[in-house]
């Protein structure tokens, strides 16, 4: 048997070697700021917004629609803007935009309506819930891009 040294490891014990991951301090911090910014204004919204037992959770379903807009634009200005911030995706994307929708409390709701012997309204809610949300993103990407791509057309044509 072979003992290996140090300029004779083999490739395989290389990548089977977990890597430590590095964290980045300033991504930390902006997810952090993001994350309070957006909970706040869930938490101001919720309070305009009653939810009365019983009843459709509009704070809830408006707060995850808007949301979910706001992350379709968001991904289009990320992914198609020639570099953006590195900080941009996780003080909004992950920060503002994480904290400020809420799978959580829209499981709760449902699980509320249904506990107290409103089903319907529950799966009412939870369908419109998961379509509003995934048109939002849909129809806002569309948007976006859509802006985005007029005013680089009304650009060159003034160029």
């Amino acid at each position: 048997m072979h003992d290996l040294g140090p300029d004779d490891t083999p490739e395989v014990f290389e990548a089977s070697v977990p890597h430590r991951p590095v964290v980045v301090f300033d991504a930390v911090a902006a997810v952090f700021v993001g994350g309070a910014v957006g909970g706040m204004a869930r938490y101001a919204l919720a309070q305009a917004i009653p939810v009365h037992p019983g009843h459709f959770p509009w704070a809830t379903f408006i707060t995850n629609v808007v949301g979910c807009a706001l992350i379709g634009a968001l991904m289009v200005f990320v992914l198609d803007t020639p570099g953006p911030h590195r900080l941009v995706r996780p003080f909004l994307g992950v920060g503002v935009l994480g904290g400020f929708t809420t799978f959580s409390t829209f499981a709760v709701e449902a699980d509320r309506l249904v506990s107290s012997g409103h089903a319907a309204t529950s799966l009412i809610y939870m369908g419109a819930s998961v379509a509003s949300c995934l048109v939002a993103v849909a129809v806002a990407e569309w948007a976006t891009r859509s802006i985005r791509h007029r005013s680089r057309s009304t650009a060159g044509e003034s160029a």
